[in-house]
């Protein structure tokens, strides 16, 4: 993946905003290894890493939060009442049962997250649409200064940052980017540019000044697998916006999901290719084409998969050799063995046995 840049000018517009709500600026930076000095001198045209203004954004919500209210721009991405819908997701077995997870804990906790997705089918019940409904009050929020420069803007920018955001986490949830079809925001917009870059967002048609704030899409998505796991959810949410960034700016690794499928599927028996293809909403032909372009196959991410929990846990765990063979799929335990040694070399008893020979252990 190439290295993903993001605009000064958007890392100092961020600091305006924490002074504007009268929060501190300079320990938000500091504590995301920046200087305000430093970003105020520099060229607003140039460009610094995204992972940065990731760390810059997460320090900010630090300090918003703060305040006592929800979070309303980016669906509030990188706060607490974020990170725990995140962890209920999680534990869906498709998008469509994730979705239905985010509308019930948005019923509950709408006063701590400040909105709440629902799902709607389109008549034929050929498209889905997630609607992002916003309660916000712009007269009484603190989060609209009332010398904030972006005045008349926070309308449109609320309910389109949030959709933004959950277009970018259903693709993280399935490992595949979710293929809008058409985006409508409730709220005019502020600029033709803004209109436009959304446009180029979401890669399909907005329309403002609409009845419904959604995101539209085919519905044979909603049979979509999860492909992540609490601990790789742990690891999105330590840089949540950095990875939202990239999934909008970068193809998803076809790879890169499929592993997280096969560890999702363990212990037991792995899926066979048709039904991997089918959980990624692809074709065996189009799967297949696609791990060759990634110089990679199904084959070898099991192998590389397997090897490597198998590792795991002949280091950490008592499981015998039969118990491990069953976790990791393996009808006998002559058949993790064979593959275990061609992985390594040595059998799992005596990778097992040199790793305990090691100072220290």
């Amino acid at each position: 993946m190439s290295e993903i840049t993001v605009r000064v000018a958007k890392f100092v517009r961020l600091l305006d905003y924490l002074a504007a709500l009268e929060l501190d600026p300079h320990a938000a930076a500091r504590e995301a290894g920046l200087s305000v000095a430093q970003l105020r001198a520099a060229a607003p045209d140039s460009t610094l890493s995204a992972r940065q203004y990731a760390r810059l954004y997460k320090t900010a919500v630090d300090q918003m939060q703060r305040l006592g209210q929800p979070v309303p721009w980016g669906a509030g991405v990188g706060s607490e009442a974020f990170a725990l819908m995140c962890h209920c997701l999680i534990s869906a077995r498709t998008l469509g049962e994730a979705l239905a997870l985010a509308e019930r804990f948005g019923r509950l906790l709408m006063p701590q997250l400040g909105y709440r997705v629902s799902l709607t089918l389109a008549e034929g019940g050929d498209r889905a649409g997630l609607v992002y409904q916003v309660e916000f009050d712009e007269q009484s929020s603190g989060f609209i200064p009332p010398d904030w420069g972006l005045i008349g803007q926070q309308s449109a920018v609320i309910r389109a940052s949030g959709l933004q955001v959950w277009h970018a986490l259903c693709g993280w949830l399935t490992g595949q980017p979710l293929r809008a079809e058409a985006v409508t925001v409730a709220a005019p917009p502020f600029s033709a540019g803004y209109a436009q870059a959304l446009g180029l967002v979401f890669r399909c048609p907005v329309t403002f000044h609409a009845e419904r704030n959604a995101l539209w899409f085919s519905a044979d998505h909603l049979q979509r697998r999860i492909v992540h796991s609490g601990e790789s959810l742990r690891e999105f949410l330590a840089n949540a916006v950095y990875q939202l960034i990239a999934i909008d700016r970068e193809p998803a690794s076809v790879s890169a999901a499929i592993r997280s499928l096969v560890v999702v599927e363990l212990p037991g028996p792995l899926p066979g290719f048709a039904e991997i293809a089918r959980q990624l909403g692809l074709s065996e032909s189009s799967l297949r084409r696609r791990l060759q372009a990634e110089g990679s196959s199904y084959q070898e991410i099991k192998d590389e998969v397997r090897c490597t929990v198998a590792m795991e846990r002949l280091r950490a765990s008592r499981d015998t050799v039969a118990e491990l063979g069953e976790y990791l799929g393996f009808a006998e335990p002559g058949s993790f063995v064979r593959s275990f040694k061609s992985w390594t070399g040595v059998t799992p008893q005596a990778w097992r046995e040199q790793q305990s020979a090691k100072p220290g252990k």
